[in-house]
């Protein structure tokens, strides 16, 4: 009935009305309606003092048979006995539906008898009560709340709309699929690069799929999916923590990756997902890569072992909390730090400390194998094909340090940084095994430098 109201209301769904008018008919909704119509739970105290037990529910070691006879009298009445069962652990009966009901009931400073933790045992029936008086009377209406979803006129996806913009036309308008050639003719690299054709490749979009957590709402709330409400006394839904999309826990595996990062839910910049922070942020690329890189390339592609020498460790963590707090108005000028490799070793522990690294764990194998072939061309064609497979954001932010590191090697014989041995300090810094295995990670070591390596060598080819 709620829902065909709602669809006479506001013209089959589509949804044009101030956002106070649909709060107002979501709280009518015929589920708010059945959770004020729950029953109340009501406590059995034993007429004896048992003192063996935290519960002051708790009526030591009766039967079963005993246990629904205290309880026939009234629905949403419980108690707790010792089971018979298993001696030393404790079951909450809880009469509903003319039955009594029995869980095992655990305590660890808060009571639970599944997922949920509450405060009480009063608490934990309270929610139960409405749990099963809900799944008793609407089972059917559950059942197809996600079938006709609001979730595209409801606000959220209409305002991201005008924020979702195209980032990949700044940078990567024209991704190339590239194919490598063997010819004998073709000797040096410079000239095998001129033989090369481009094909045309779709292109892609910096798709986001939502963080969800689970989330207690205080008051009543309504999933932003289906429009309907969420129930319960706790836990009633989740919340994407990145963007505060509410929706029930079922619901969620039926929203779109469309999460768009709200700034001021990001705590920080480092350790932070790469694509939630460009979306947070709206930008191509981590603001912590552009602005180290152009700094570096301002005024240290010259200095001496550049990403190879350390700076002081205790400076390189104040440019990182200047991040984490300033954001994009950090200053990492020269005037507050002098020395370059402070920029430097901040950019490679903005990298090091990613959560998913710039070549992520599901591709890091496919550019492993790849490194280990022995023909230079197949080599570089696995390479493309692992570069293409990457998130847009993780391309992007590749795409850009290679370009810069390709630079620094022009600069070799002021700063002595090659290919090479860029290859050797950046390796574990981009790629990462899955599984933190030291023995792999130490076994992957050369592949790890020859993949960042070539990336530099044949940056203007691979990207």
């Amino acid at each position: 009935a709620f829902r065909a109201g709602f669809k006479a209301s506001y013209g089959g769904g589509v949804v044009s009305c101030p956002v106070s008018y649909v709060l107002i008919n979501f709280l009518l909704s015929v589920l708010y309606q059945l959770q004020q119509e729950a029953p109340r739970p009501k406590r059995i105290t034993c007429p004896q003092e048992v003192s063996t037990s935290v519960f002051l529910q708790f009526h030591g070691m009766i039967s079963r048979e005993y246990a629904d006879e205290l309880l026939s009298g009234a629905e949403g009445s419980y108690l707790i006995r010792e089971s018979q069962r298993q001696p030393g652990s404790h079951t909450l009966a809880l009469r509903f539906g003319h039955q009594t009901f029995n869980y095992r009931l655990f305590y660890d400073g808060k009571h639970f008898v599944g997922e949920k933790r509450f405060e009480s045992v009063h608490d934990l029936v309270t929610d139960a009560l409405i749990i099963l008086y809900i799944e008793t009377k609407a089972a059917e209406y559950i059942a197809k709340m996600t079938t006709n979803p609001i979730y595209e006129h409801l606000g959220y996806t209409s305002l991201l709309k005008d924020k979702m913009v195209h980032r990949l036309s700044r940078g990567r308008t024209e991704p190339r699929r590239v194919t490598f050639q063997r010819d004998e003719k073709i000797s040096s690299p410079l000239v095998r690069r001129s033989a090369l054709k481009d094909t045309p490749e779709k292109q892609c979009f910096y798709e986001k799929i939502h963080n969800f957590k689970v989330h207690t709402f205080r008051g009543p709330h309504w999933c932003e999916y289906c429009a309907n409400f969420m129930w319960g006394l706790i836990a009633q839904g989740v919340r994407c923590s990145d963007c505060g999309l509410n929706v029930h826990k079922q619901c969620s595996k039926l929203v779109p990756s469309d999460c768009q990062p709200d700034l001021r839910r990001i705590k920080k910049v480092f350790s932070c997902d790469l694509t939630t922070l460009v979306k947070a942020h709206n930008t191509t690329r981590p603001m912590v890569v552009d602005m180290c890189i152009r700094e570096i390339e301002l005024r240290g592609m010259k200095s001496e072992g550049l990403y190879r020498v350390s700076g002081f460790s205790e400076h390189i963590e104040d440019v990182r909390l200047s991040f984490d707090r300033d954001g994009e108005k950090a200053d990492i000028s020269a005037s507050a730090y002098a020395d370059i490799n402070i920029i430097a070793g901040a950019l490679k522990l903005y990298l090091r400390d990613l959560p998913i690294p710039v070549i992520t764990f599901d591709l890091y194998s496919k550019f492993i194998q790849a490194a280990k072939m022995p023909n230079s061309d197949s080599r570089l064609e696995a390479i493309h094909e692992g570069l293409l497979q990457l998130p847009p954001a993780h391309y992007e932010t590749l795409r850009y340090l290679m370009a810069h590191l390709k630079r620094v090697t022009m600069f070799e014989k002021d700063n002595l940084m090659n290919a090479e041995n860029l290859g050797i300090i950046f390796g574990p810094t981009l790629m990462q095994p899955p599984e933190l295995n030291a023995l792999t990670t130490l076994n992957d070591m050369r592949q790890q430098k020859v993949v960042v390596q070539l990336l530099i060598e044949h940056e203007d080819v691979l990207f």
